[in-house]
């Protein structure tokens, strides 16, 4: 049996965040919460809302239903000029 859609979600906004190089706290900023709120959302003690569906879709360029429809589908649809490239990982790492 496959995840729940609550699990594939957690593990899409993972993935999106790997993938982009995002926090917890740059995602909260754009959710308008806390990092404590999205640590919580994505460990699973509180749902994700469909609000909160809606704004990280617009956030990564993607539709909510390809957010919804797992990480694979999400990262193909993701904006190329979204993603984490190796010059900016090593920027981010102080090389």
């Amino acid at each position: 049996m496959g995840l729940c859609l609550e699990e594939s979600l957690r593990l899409t906004v993972a993935v999106l965040m790997q993938v982009t190089g995002e926090s917890q706290r740059s995602v909260a900023g754009v959710l308008g919460l806390t990092q404590t709120q999205v640590s919580r959302r994505q460990s699973g003690a509180v749902s994700w809302s469909l609000r909160d569906v809606d704004v990280l879709a617009e956030h990564y360029g993607i539709g909510a239903l390809d957010l919804l429809a797992g990480p694979t589908r999400a990262c193909e649809a993701l904006p190329a000029g979204r993603r984490r490239t190796v010059r900016t990982a090593a920027r981010g790492t102080g090389r």
